[in-house]
């Protein structure tokens, strides 16, 4: 039996379109929920079309989401001391349908190096999608790289999206198939194949950001400086700035709610991954510190200029995707003329849960 250990919205997105394509082939699959993100966990499943998990690995019943890095450690214990007590049975999930255990993980949460260690402790294959990217500095992003790099270590299967990635991997032990593009390509086609409805009022012409990584928001002058920088060419082409709850929370303490208005810098609530995706597409341009948003944003042809020091991914780099390494003057380049980074090379031909779900025939 194949298991998916995830615990984020980000996760299950990438995720669905492997699980619908093991699914079409007759393997039997389960989710396995860590309780990293809680509150979207419904909407989320009903947007992709997926099972609610049939294993959670946190109670379920106080579960909540991890927001700061103060929730790590008891979350952690709590998934420590479910794996421990359900030890044999998990195991035996596994084993239920007779063929070799595989517990698939995703990633660079905290829940993919967790699930690794899971697979192995029940006796599993693990492997790992979207495995290899590489930012090149341990702490830019932290700890993503880190997790990345420990998976690295516990995987048997390695799926990387490029030949780069592969590269990554080239002193890894186990198997490592490159899939060709991130499995979020196959997302994007299924998000757009059946949009969800949203309640946000679109101007005719308008740009797309979001700034959510601990790396700016945790320093008030450089989150700052970078909203002042949207507002100002908001007045060229009107900026939708999409925020959680949390994001809000850390607007409202920096005093930096009064930056939005109604007509050029507009804040809306995030919106399901379906509702969202049209909305992204017709999208002047987009900035953005999301690694999933970059993915999205190449894929779709869109100019992106990702906010962050780091990155460990090259989609889109130098063709659609500016990396401003946290420099307004970068910013501000792009923002000046995005339309130059807009290109028509999205790689269609490429169906990367398909070969996740091929090697894993081949493999079991």
């Amino acid at each position: 039996m194949i298991a998916f250990i995830v615990g984020t919205t980000a996760e299950l997105i990438k995720i669905s379109p492997v699980h619908h394509e093991l699914v079409a082939r007759g393997r039997a699959v389960e989710i396995w929920y860590s309780g990293q993100h809680v509150e979207e966990l419904a909407g989320t499943l009903d947007d992709l079309g997926l099972p609610a998990p049939q294993v959670w690995l946190v109670p379920r019943e106080s579960a909540r989401n991890i927001a700061r890095p103060a929730d790590v450690p008891r979350w952690v214990a709590r998934l420590a001391g479910t794996v421990v007590r359900r030890r044999a049975d998990l195991a035996q999930r596994l084993a239920s349908d007779g063929t070799p255990p595989l517990v698939l993980v995703h990633g660079d949460t905290f829940t993919a190096p967790l699930g690794a260690l899971v697979g192995r402790a029940l006796g599993a294959r693990v492997g790992h999608v979207e495995a290899g990217l590489r930012s090149g500095n341990l702490l830019h992003p932290f700890p993503e790289e880190l997790n990345r790099r420990v998976v690295g270590r516990l995987a048997d299967l390695h799926f990387p999206p490029t030949p780069v990635e592969a590269h990554h991997l080239r002193r890894r032990r186990g198997v490592i198939v490159t899939t060709g593009a991130n499995t979020v390509v196959d997302a994007v086609r299924y998000a757009l194949a059946r949009p969800g409805r949203h309640t946000v009022q679109l101007p005719e012409v308008y740009a797309v950001a979001t700034l959510h990584r601990f790396e700016l928001v945790r320093r008030e002058d450089l989150y700052r400086q970078a909203l002042e920088i949207l507002k100002e060419y908001s007045r060229r082409v009107p900026i939708i700035y999409f925020a959680g709850a949390s994001e809000r929370e850390r607007l409202e303490q920096y005093g930096l709610l009064d930056v939005f208005d109604a007509e050029h810098f507009r804040i809306e609530d995030k919106l399901s991954y379906v509702a969202f995706l049209p909305v992204l597409a017709g999208a002047q341009f987009v900035v953005t510190d999301s690694g999933g948003l970059q993915e999205e944003s190449a894929h779709l042809s869109i100019p992106c200029a990702v906010h962050r020091a780091h990155t460990e991914r090259d989609a889109g780099e130098g063709r659609t995707m500016v990396l401003t390494r946290l420099d307004v003057g970068r910013l501000r380049a792009f923002l000046e003329d995005p339309q130059r980074y807009r290109s028509s090379d999205a790689r269609e031909d490429y169906t990367p849960s398909a070969t996740v779900a091929d090697a894993i025939d081949a493999l079991l």
